[in-house]
């Protein structure tokens, strides 16, 4: 189901519509793997367990609470998005140290599999399923490293929108930018419309 950006007239602008974000349905699929991972690779009562899973939540639910706070907060928007992007770079490092703990590869660019893996991401559309033989493999290599590179683009996705947050916020400012505008704009065309008086 998509979800509608919220339209308002006014001095708050349209947000909302996170799940049409290509970061929010990566960081939903990194989610979903990492339910999967911690569940497979890891014993019920490791603390790594809810670690990784609270970043990964973390990393997708703040795409969510960014998206919807940017109505009436750009700051706010810019600060949340940068969390979810902090969390799920605590995630890779967990990932790598699984890797590395066990005596396995962390891929390079170079590595044969990492160009199959640049495929899948350009995917329209992917889900779960499309990354679910890789997330699903019964190597745990190719499970965590699938998993790293997942986590590399929706990183590279995030930086992009918060470079873009950025250029917005130095143009247009913020809500209080916003609604001086509105407010100037509204006593002007009064004034118009009430014409010379005697």
């Amino acid at each position: 189901m998509k979800e509608q950006k919220q339209n308002n007239s006014g001095f708050i602008p349209q947000h909302g519509g996170y799940r049409n974000l290509i970061s929010y349905q990566k960081a939903e699929i990194i989610y979903d793997g990492t339910m999967y991972f911690t569940r497979r690779f890891f014993g019920k009562y490791d603390r790594t367990i809810d670690q990784m899973v609270q970043a990964a939540r973390s990393g997708k639910q703040n795409i969510v609470e960014a998206s919807m706070a940017s109505g009436t907060s750009k700051e706010f928007e810019i600060k949340l998005t940068n969390v979810a992007r902090a969390s799920l770079e605590e995630l890779r490092i967990d990932y790598e140290d699984f890797l590395r703990s066990n005596n396995y590869e962390i891929w390079d660019k170079g590595h044969r599999l990492v160009a199959r893996l640049r495929e899948l991401n350009k995917t329209p559309n992917a889900t779960y399923e499309t990354f679910k033989k890789g997330i699903e493999h019964q190597n745990p290599e190719i499970c965590a490293n699938v998993m790293i590179g997942l986590i590399k683009v929706t990183s590279y996705l995030l930086n992009k929108q918060l470079k873009a947050l950025e250029a917005a916020f130095i143009k247009e400012g913020g809500l209080r930018e916003r609604m001086t505008k509105v407010r100037i704009e509204q006593r002007n065309k009064g004034k118009k419309e009430g014409g010379d008086t005697l």
